[in-house]
């Protein structure tokens, strides 16, 4: 039973994910408007308005899904970018020494985080995405000052997987 809750729960984040695909298909940079792209999308958890009167509007799929997207509407009022954040060259743009805000900047909205307690000071960020039709996390370890020590790539372990 636990197994098939697992599988269902990974198809739906799959398709979820899909879905973003062809939301974001269906806009035009330059030509769609931030009415069209809160249509296609819904409404942002989380809008940034810039000093030039541009906007972020964020749209983080974590813990469950496998996006992060980011729409910016220009002070036209219309999409100036759409783009996916957790991309391999987003993942290797974080670099050591960079803070917490700078990465969440960079990647949107983390799956989750974890301490360890033979390393108190210092915390592990997790994104989850998909490579091709592989399942993987992107990891990032900060250290007491919350400034990056390393980060990994690994496999996505089945929800409820011990030590995986």
């Amino acid at each position: 039973m636990r197994l098939a809750m697992t599988l269902l729960l990974t198809l739906a984040a799959l398709l979820g994910a899909g879905c973003d695909e062809r939301r974001a298909a269906r806009l035009e940079e330059g030509v769609s408007t931030e009415a069209d792209v809160r249509a296609q999308f819904g409404e942002p958890p989380q809008v940034v308005e810039k000093a030039d009167g541009s906007k972020v509007l964020h749209y983080p799929r974590q813990p469950e899904g496998w996006t992060n997207y980011e729409a910016v509407i220009g002070a036209d009022g219309k999409l100036a970018s759409l783009r996916q954040l957790l991309t391999p060259a987003n993942f290797a743009k974080v670099q050591p020494g960079m803070t917490q805000d700078q990465v969440r900047t960079l990647l949107g909205r983390h799956a989750g985080s974890q301490r360890y307690a033979m390393k108190p000071d210092e915390e592990v960020w997790s994104w989850r995405f998909v490579d091709g039709q592989e399942k993987k996390v992107f990891e990032v370890t900060f250290d007491g000052e919350r400034k990056v020590l390393s980060t990994a790539i690994g496999r996505e372990p089945l929800r409820g997987e011990v030590g995986g």
